[in-house]
């Protein structure tokens, strides 16, 4: 074989992410030469939008789907065109014992939501419980939020700015279930806040690893306010922007390019129909961990990462109607606008962790599903508009990869969405079958996105979405004597490889964070070079 063709750049970032294309975006801004190679014939990871069903005139974000965590700062920086949209209701929790009922938590009325609750529990107090909660944690975002893209600061600090000590200690010291049993009193409503904890993450609300406490504190913070908002156009939309900035800022994007190795000086090896070489004064990884561990040990310096797991189903549904509630005091499209919570008391989020801790598939399976085209019609087609078909989202908890690993892959999707859809049908007052709208090929328009699914079509092991437990996002010790790559929590043990993607310390969820720290890193970087 011939020598592999080389070419140089300042920065080579292994993996087209949306942290990938934030990252390249800015280092291309302050002049410097950047390359993305990414495998797919597309950039995005898993923020894409996508038509599942052939003949169907819907765009569907089939893996991300919200945005909380995204800074206003990186899309004023990057000029970003993105339209988020807040879903006027938080969420509608049926209660599992009784789906006649269910508590409906009205962002724009108060009263209603305390009526709600007191409807629900036949407890007048627990609303005013619930909101006290909320305002407790709402300095956790005014104190934590603003510093993400700043170098890390240290937990003393985080500490002073929030001015809560006995708040601190309770979400950085003790299990999560503490302060909610402390808060509220009802488990529905400990539920509601629970899953917060849960979304990616297989924990009890007792776990000691506090793996819970720190997927929480991600979920208020974002925005600093917590709020989860519909990207309008569907997550696609977000990284068409993000493209869009890349390609007119100078990076280079190279797509179907499998990268085989990396090594410490530099040196990237990818494949096409031909080998071809990439060597960069810094590379940045946009894969996890896991990953750019195999690609090192390949490049010649043996490394090691934990396996990842993942711990979701994903379901991305179309329908011809929003289907009836048994809940007849909420219309469905309330019900579904916001976050709908199926079997989440934490009585049952702690159940299902047992039950899966086990082996065995939650029974019922915990799921909170959402309505993208309720907020946003953009993605449907117009006949379909007209028609009053909607989509819907599920993501089913407490289901760890481990249930499936090894399995059969359809086999194993069709048992964890079996289970989800006879979840959902628990508080619906029809079959979720009866509203599933089908294809012209005659398929109906209902998919499950495993953990398999993302490791095998998206390489992220174990179908982890956050490449790997989140990390607190402070600086344990002092912030004295550390290089860029600490300081900006993008480190990797070798000095020209930095992460940009999910693993770095302040990664997960589609915020573009890691990749601007992972930017502002490599500058220093380079020009100390």
């Amino acid at each position: 074989m011939s020598a592999p063709e080389t070419t140089r750049y300042d920065v080579v970032i292994v993996g087209g992410g949306h942290n990938a294309l934030v990252a390249a975006t800015y280092l291309a801004r302050a002049g410097r030469s950047v390359v993305v190679l990414e495998k797919q014939d597309a950039v995005g990871g898993a923020a894409v939008s996508e038509r599942p069903w052939p003949g169907v005139d819907a765009r569907l974000s089939r893996y991300s789907y919200l945005v909380s965590l995204l800074p206003r700062t990186i899309i004023d920086d990057l000029g970003l065109r993105i339209d988020l949209r807040r879903r006027r209701y938080s969420s509608y929790t049926p209660d599992p014992t009784d789906p006649t009922r269910g508590i409906l938590i009205d962002t724009h009325d108060a009263d209603a939501t305390a009526a709600s609750f007191a409807r629900t529990l036949g407890d007048t107090a627990e609303a005013e419980r619930f909101a006290a909660l909320g305002e407790r944690l709402a300095p956790l975002g005014r104190a934590v939020f603003p510093t993400m893209t700043e170098p890390l600061p240290t937990a003393d600090e985080v500490r002073r700015r929030l001015d809560d000590d006995d708040l601190w200690t309770a979400l950085t010291q003790r299990p999560l279930g503490d302060l909610l049993r402390a808060s509220l009193d009802s488990d529905l409503a400990r539920g509601i806040a629970f899953t917060d904890g849960l979304i990616g993450t297989f924990a009890s609300s007792d776990d000691t690893s506090l793996a819970q406490n720190r997927c929480f504190l991600y979920h208020v913070i974002g925005g600093e306010t917590g709020h989860w908002d519909v990207p309008v156009g569907g997550m696609g939309a977000v990284t068409a922007e993000l493209e869009r900035a890349a390609r007119e800022s100078g990076v280079d994007i190279r797509t179907g390019i499998e990268v085989i190795s990396v090594s410490p000086s530099g040196e990237v090896h990818g494949v096409t129909d031909r080998s071809e070489a990439y060597v960069g004064e810094v590379v940045l990884s946009g894969v996890g961990n896991a990953v750019l561990a195999r690609l090192l040990t390949a490049g010649g310096a043996p490394t090691e990462a934990p396996a990842p797991e993942g711990a979701q189903i994903k379901v991305n549904m179309l329908l011809s109607r929003l289907p009836r509630l048994k809940d007849t005091t909420v219309t469905p499209e309330a019900a579904f606008a916001g976050t709908f919570h199926v079997n989440e008391t934490m009585t049952q989020l702690d159940a299902a962790y047992a039950a899966a801790s086990a082996g065995l598939v939650p029974e019922p399976l915990p799921a909170e599903i959402y309505c993208h085209s309720l907020t946003d019609p953009s993605i449907l087609g117009e006949e379909l508009r007209a028609s009053g078909a909607q989509t819907l989202t599920l993501f089913g908890l407490q289901v760890p990869h481990r249930l499936i690993d090894g399995q059969d892959p359809v086999a194993a999707g069709a048992r964890l969405l079996a289970a989800a859809q006879q979840s959902l049908d628990s508080v619906l007052d029809e079959p979720l079958r009866d509203c599933i709208l089908e294809a012209p090929d005659g398929r109906l328009c209902i998919e499950a996105r495993t953990t398999t699914d993302l490791e095998r079509s998206l390489g992220m092991i174990g179908g982890d979405i956050f490449h790997g437990g989140l990390s607190w996002p402070w600086l344990e010790g002092p912030a004295d004597g550390l290089g860029p790559a600490e300081r900006w929590g993008v480190q990797t043990g070798h000095g020209r490889i930095l992460v940009c993607g999910s693993s770095a310390q302040r990664g997960g969820a589609v915020s573009g964070i890691a990749g601007h720290n992972a930017a502002m890193a490599a500058l220093e970087i380079l020009e100390r070079r």
